[in-house]
């Protein structure tokens, strides 16, 4: 392991000479490989589908894992657009002249290794290597063992472009230890590896988050509410509610809670529930919305629960207070929502909602990289220092200080 990491950690010397528009064409030369490619992507993917279905992998986690010509090409095209991004690093974000006529500059600068740990979706190896690539960093990756097959087809042939480019392998590398044990190791060894990032279940984040001694970025579960106000439009209420919920339901900017004013919860639920079980929608709600429609109730656990699957809970409440309250309570500071036509209502719920993203009128499935314009993006921060929301490739730089001086003392 430490000879691995060593050799990671020198290659960010190499990774850091390279200029824009250097960086630019390997990428565009790694996503004509990948969709050149694709049918091996696709034969090995297969693998990892077949021992998914015979371990009895869940639906949603299936989805996740699937990779077919469509995705493969997303992979490539999302290589591109990382490509055309404005170039993170060298910028000069301040400058001044101080006291003793030093000038000072503000440049960015690549973080260097970072770690990135994540579960299922194969696609992330080609998008967090791309991101971290253009960024100037080295990235250590290590998919779930369910894309396994997956993880090392797209690794290798990302690797064969930095070979014909006569650069060092080790800028994009999967974890040679993939176990719970080169995982520990791989987090604590802080004199090579300057950030490890994890997305994926709540046991990995808790686990990484207590055990590391390298920094932190956590990409947390995605318990995301959308809130109808009383004051809210029935017709894109109902339309967000859905949206949040059914469009994908397996991904963290998913809805998990949907809550709505006693005021209109007579009028509006009936029709809420109607469009939930047209959806195959399974349901749960507090005993206040038994009143109105027939679902099984929901417990504590329900509302702390991320369910990453078509099934929602519902909570009926008596003020955009108490909405507040409950999303304070249960939400994990990923994406809220509020469903209102109430300018005083939206500006409150925007400014008292501790989240990464707040919408209002809008559908919470929106909190992603690409949709914000920030291309790819190694996933949803819900930390509040240096990265928050869609991690792209800004906030896989740090800063330093350059400072031009003509023989000054002190």
């Amino acid at each position: 392991m430490k000879e691995f990491l060593a050799k990671a950690k020198s290659s960010t010397q190499i990774i850091s000479t390279l200029d824009s528009r250097t960086k630019s064409r390997i990428l565009k030369e790694m996503a004509e490989a990948i969709f050149e490619n694709g049918s091996y992507i696709i034969e090995e993917n297969s693998k990892d589908m077949a021992l998914g279905k015979k371990n009895n992998l869940d639906s949603a986690l299936l989805d996740r894992l699937l990779l077919d010509k469509g995705r493969v090409t997303a992979m490539a095209k999302s290589l591109v657009e990382i490509s055309a991004l404005r170039e993170p690093v060298g910028r000069v974000l301040d400058g001044w002249v101080n006291d003793d006529n030093l000038r000072i500059e503000k440049v960015s600068v690549p973080i260097g290794v970072v770690g990135v740990i994540y579960e299922s979706r194969p696609n992330v190896t080609s998008d967090v290597a791309g991101l971290c690539f253009k960024s100037g960093n080295v990235a250590i990756l290590k998919g779930g063992k369910e894309a396994e097959f997956s993880n090392r087809a797209i690794a290798k042939i990302l690797q064969s472009v930095l070979e014909i480019n006569k650069l060092p392998i080790e800028l994009i590398s999967l974890l040679p230890d993939s176990t719970r044990e080169g995982v520990a190791k791989l987090i604590k060894e802080d004199s090579f590896v300057d950030l490890i990032v994890p997305r994926g279940g709540e046991g990995l984040i808790r686990y990484i988050s207590k055990n590391a001694s390298v920094p932190v970025v956590k990409h947390d579960k995605g318990l995301c509410h959308t809130y109808i106000h009383k004051d809210a439009d029935p017709k894109k209420a109902i339309s967000i509610a859905i949206n949040a919920k059914c469009q994908r339901p397996g991904v963290c900017n998913a809805m998990e809670t949907l809550i709505i004013d006693r005021e209109i919860a007579k009028k509006l639920l009936p029709s809420i529930y109607k469009a939930f079980v047209d959806a195959g929608t399974k349901l749960k709600g507090c005993s206040a919305t038994r009143e109105f429609i027939f679902v099984e109730l929901a417990t504590e656990d329900d509302f702390d629960t991320e369910y990453l699957a078509n099934q929602l809970n519902i909570k009926v409440v008596n003020s955009i207070d108490d909405a507040i309250t409950h999303i304070t309570k249960y939400g994990s500071g990923h994406s809220e929502a509020i469903i209102t036509e109430n300018y005083t209502a939206s500006e409150k719920f925007l400014n008292m909602i501790d989240a990464a993203c707040v919408y209002v009128n809008a559908s919470t499935r929106f909190t992603d990289g690409a949709v914000f314009g920030f291309g790819a993006e190694v996933g949803i921060s819900t930390n509040k220092l240096h990265a928050r929301g869609p991690m792209g490739i800004n906030e896989l730089t740090t800063y330093k200080f350059k400072i031009y001086g003509n023989g000054q003392i002190r």
